[in-house]
């Protein structure tokens, strides 16, 4: 063989490999990618060949399929009260990418997920049946919370202290995930829900983290009787009315001019709401220390999976004095989800500890079998110790009996709470925004709830906005709900 066939010879051979080698790429790492692809048609072939499983409340189905009428999508899905469960389910579209659990167990639902392959799956390439995911929500909790916020655009959440689960997460207004599962009619959903000023595929539960005005007095004096700024919530502070603002020449005053906040105690300045008490206590502890506080109850994480991931509750840093004053009375740049708010009055309500809170019990196969139990995975943690839930606890029922939170008052139960009315605007030129978390406990059942409630916007005139009047009101229903024989 002479020098220029073998040259040749060696070429060739190189084209031979790299083609060997191109192809595989495509098949192995393109193909993949192609595969994937949202756009990809096939995709929602084999999503919508035969029906999905089922997210559970309380037992029974709130989703289901139902055959189609033409066209290769074989099924659609269909949701049974769709706007009362929309802020936990989410939706599963034919044409736009799943949501909330719908989303997050897209490959279970659809039997796609590894883990519900049988061995015969695994040899004839079967799609496996799909499994189901069950919720730890409460239906006759979630209702409640549901038409007490009625018309209100809000959010509620409700806890179950002992255990983490949250027994309803409630957003409105809501919407009908069944207009978006159709292909041929989500188009006109979707435009329509997207363009709506009220904004109906926000979860207010989760994802709406809004200032939380004076319920966010509870985190400072947590953080006072823990650092021992102060050692009972009975001990009188010193805190001038007005409190002039540190450097600056505004005084900061209350709500109630005639309320006795002036070196008011802790009890009395969550009772009365005292603005002067708590920013001056945000001053004296320093931003440090108050966000250290507001860190172990969860603010500032940005990875709150429940499993749905919840948008970051925020205490801010690199604050003027005057700022950290302000975020004492939850003002500033301090925002909060009514999740967080729940967990605050969660961890409080259960002597201290925080268990973190999940939406999903469990994940099944189609036979019941388990895939993952989240009840088993639960972490509890001590947010603070169990003296200082216990004064905060007595201290919240002072604001339910006898001061700005009688509208959650539930005869035959232990109910402490904490209200709020969040400025909203430059100058406070908007509606305030209306807050309340809670705990309760029954006496006779011994069952027991931490709910948090937020209106953003509920048509009263602006006189008439207060955590008292109308988020106290949907925590009371909630609460009654919950604690039910």
């Amino acid at each position: 063989m002479n020098k220029t066939i073998r040259r040749a010879s060696v070429f060739v051979l190189l084209l031979v490999l790299a083609l060997l080698f191109r192809a595989t790429w495509v098949q192995f790492y393109d193909g993949r990618a192609l595969a994937d692809d949202k756009n990809n048609r096939r995709n929602a072939i084999e999503t919508y060949a035969a029906p999905l499983g089922n997210i559970i409340v309380a037992g029974e189905s709130v989703t289901g399929s139902a055959r189609t009428k033409g066209g290769d999508l074989a099924y659609k899905r269909t949701y049974r009260d769709g706007p009362l469960y929309a802020a936990v389910t989410g939706y599963a579209s034919q044409a736009y990418a799943p949501t909330q659990l719908e989303g997050i167990y897209e490959d279970v639902l659809n039997g796609t997920d590894n883990r519900l392959k049988t061995v015969m799956d695994t040899v004839t390439g079967k799609r496996a049946d799909p499994g189901n995911v069950v919720t730890t929500i409460d239906p006759a909790v979630q209702k409640a919370a549901y038409e007490a916020l009625g018309d209100k655009k809000g959010g509620a959440v409700a806890l179950d202290p002992k255990t983490g689960r949250i027994l309803a997460a409630v957003s409105t207004p809501s919407y009908d995930p069944a207009s978006l599962t159709d292909a041929n009619t989500a188009g006109q959903a979707w435009k329509k829900l997207t363009g709506d000023p009220d904004k109906p595929l926000t979860n207010r539960a989760l994802r709406q983290p809004l200032p939380p005005g004076s319920t966010f007095k509870l985190v400072v004096a947590a953080a006072a009787l823990e650092e021992g700024l102060y050692e009972s919530v009975d001990e009188k502070t010193d805190s001038p009315d007005p409190y002039p603002l540190p450097g600056t020449s505004r005084n900061l005053t209350n709500e109630n001019p005639d309320a006795p906040c002036e070196d008011a105690s802790i009890r009395v300045g969550l009772q009365y709401s005292c603005n002067n008490v708590f920013a001056k206590m945000a001053v004296d502890l320093g931003e440090d220390k108050v966000r250290a506080m507001a860190e172990k109850f969860g603010f500032n994480d940005e990875e709150q999976d429940v499993p749905v991931r919840a948008y970051p509750s925020v205490y801010p840093s690199d604050m003027y004095p005057s700022q950290t004053a302000l975020t004492g009375i939850g003002q500033f740049d301090v925002t909060a989800t009514p999740l967080q708010m729940a967990m605050v009055s969660a961890a409080l309500a259960n002597g201290g500890e925080l268990v973190s809170p999940h939406m999903v019990s469990r994940v099944t196969d189609g036979g019941g079998d388990v895939l993952r139990d989240y009840g088993e995975e639960a972490r509890t943690e001590r947010i603070v110790s169990s003296a200082t839930a216990e004064q905060l606890q007595s201290a919240m029922r002072t604001v339910v009996e006898e001061g700005t939170g009688t509208n959650a008052r539930i005869p035959g139960a232990t109910v402490g709470g904490k209200t709020g009315t969040a400025q909203h605007g430059e100058n406070n030129s908007k509606t305030p925004y209306a807050w309340f978390t809670s705990y309760a406990k029954s006496g006779s059942t011994g069952k027991e709830v931490a709910v948090a409630v937020m209106v953003e916007q509920s048509g009263a005139a602006r006189s008439e906005v207060s955590g008292n009047g109308l988020a106290a009101p949907v925590a009371k229903a909630a609460m009654e709900a919950a604690l039910k024989d």
